[in-house]
């Protein structure tokens, strides 16, 4: 039986994907509450690493990304859906951060798509498959080591 090690910044969604495992009697998944830059690379590579609804909430999503590439296996994927809102919403740029400092949004970055395949790319990744049913919505990218 495979071993899946779920992770996520947010206790919230670590409770509810543990209590879903639970009511399915999954028992092969380990759940933690860390920080992608938390995850050790000296003695743990992954076959895939799953990162949804995320980059475009991190303050640098190249280290990011770029951890990601250290902690896989060779030919390991990692897969994502982000929202990249300077495809269709890039006066957000400008709002976004009066929006943080007065409380009413949390960090978000925008980017567009063919900048996520570019830092996606540029960190040693190959696009295996990519899908975005409009630019209204989030980019689906399975990229390979």
């Amino acid at each position: 039986m495979s071993k899946v090690q779920a992770i996520d910044i947010s206790e919230k969604m670590i409770a509810i994907a543990q209590g879903k495992a639970e009511n399915n009697n999954i028992n092969n998944i380990t759940f933690e509450q860390l920080t992608i830059e938390e995850l050790k690379t000296a003695n743990s590579t992954y076959d895939a690493v799953l990162g949804l609804s995320i980059l475009h909430l991190l303050e640098d999503k190249e280290t990011a990304i770029a951890k990601v590439y250290s902690i896989l296996k060779p030919g390991g994927i990692f897969v994502t859906s982000t929202t990249c809102m300077g495809d269709f919403m890039g006066w957000f740029k400008l709002i976004g951060p009066i929006g943080k400092i007065l409380g009413f949004f949390p960090l978000v970055r925008v980017f567009t798509g063919q900048d996520l395949i570019e830092s996606l790319t540029n960190a040693g990744f190959s696009i295996d498959y990519q899908w975005q049913p409009s630019k209204d919505k989030a980019i689906f990218i399975v990229a390979k080591k």
